[in-house]
């Protein structure tokens, strides 16, 4: 096990929730994902990262994020360290400090990022085996300053040109980009409005939106087409990965996607689909698994 060396993303990313199955994750090992991310993780036992883990061979698990609030960094440094005992090479963690709407300790956000790191240091965490959620040009030095690779949310091609002109050519950068798989304009709009809405109510999303060039008429009456075309990709997926592309070509080291879908639906055809699009070469690709 070599914690200095770069961890290897793979060029695109599967974004769940933290409820994510086993079986899910194995598929998309399968299908060529290099990297499963689990949002909302709030153990900081991280179980639900070892779980997945025990049940892959090559797939990497990254957090996306564990909330600095609410997880105690040493507590959460034992944790990473017996999960990196077990599978060497396989874990990056992400942490961030979230949006100040959901934690009323949210004072002072960048200290308390470098605070967390410090403990993270002392708790044996590898800076080659870490990630920060970052936005903003600040964090964004943060984040490679201090850990190895920095996950960007809700964000455009334009932002991750802008993120890799700040962060220079070592660290990873690996943005996180929604898609809905629909070619029907209103099941398009359903789909991506159901998740969209939310973070038009949180100020630092708002607040880098802005700085993209967004404004006020985009975020009301759940967002300007303008707004959720920059945001969601959307179509079949040969169009999908276009967009896809457009972040690799913008300095994109490896982009996580975050599948949209129905509640009731399954989401495996969808990575599928974009796998062979994607031409990740996964031994499930095209398969009936």
């Amino acid at each position: 096990m070599d914690e200095t060396r770069k961890i290897d993303l793979g060029a695109v990313g599967a974004w769940r929730h933290a409820d994510t199955e086993p079986e899910l994750a194995v598929a998309l090992e399968r299908l060529g994902y290099g990297t499963l991310w689990l949002g909302n993780v709030t153990d900081p036992d991280l179980t639900v990262v070892e779980r997945l883990l025990d049940a892959t061979e090559t797939l990497v698990l990254a957090t996306g994020i564990v909330n600095i609030w609410s997880n105690p960094a040493d507590r959460v440094a034992r944790s990473y360290r017996r999960i990196a005992e077990r599978h060497p090479d396989r874990f990056l963690l992400g942490v961030g400090a979230g949006h100040p709407e959901a934690t009323k300790q949210f004072v002072r956000p960048y200290q308390a990022l470098n605070d967390y790191l410090d403990v993270l240091d002392e708790g044996g965490v590898p800076v080659a085996r870490r990630a920060l959620a970052a936005l903003g040009p600040r964090v964004l030095r943060l984040a490679g300053d201090r850990t190895a690779a920095a996950h960007p949310y809700l964000v455009t091609p334009d932002h991750t040109r802008e993120a890799r002109e700040i962060l220079g050519a070592g660290p990873i950068l690996a943005p996180e980009q929604k898609v809905v798989l629909e070619t029907d304009p209103v099941r398009v709009r359903t789909i991506g409005d159901a998740t969209l809405g939310f973070y038009l109510n949180l100020t630092n999303y708002l607040g880098n939106l802005r700085r993209l060039g967004f404004d006020d008429t985009d975020f009301a009456d759940g967002g300007s087409d303008r707004l959720f075309d920059a945001l969601i990709l959307h179509g079949e997926a040969a169009r999908v990965a276009e967009g896809v592309r457009a972040h690799q070509k913008a300095g994109a080291d490896h982009v996580a996607l975050q599948l949209l879908h129905p509640a009731d639906t399954d989401p495996l055809p969808g990575y599928r689909a974009l796998a062979e699009a994607l031409e990740l070469g996964g031994a499930g690709a095209g398969a009936g698994f």
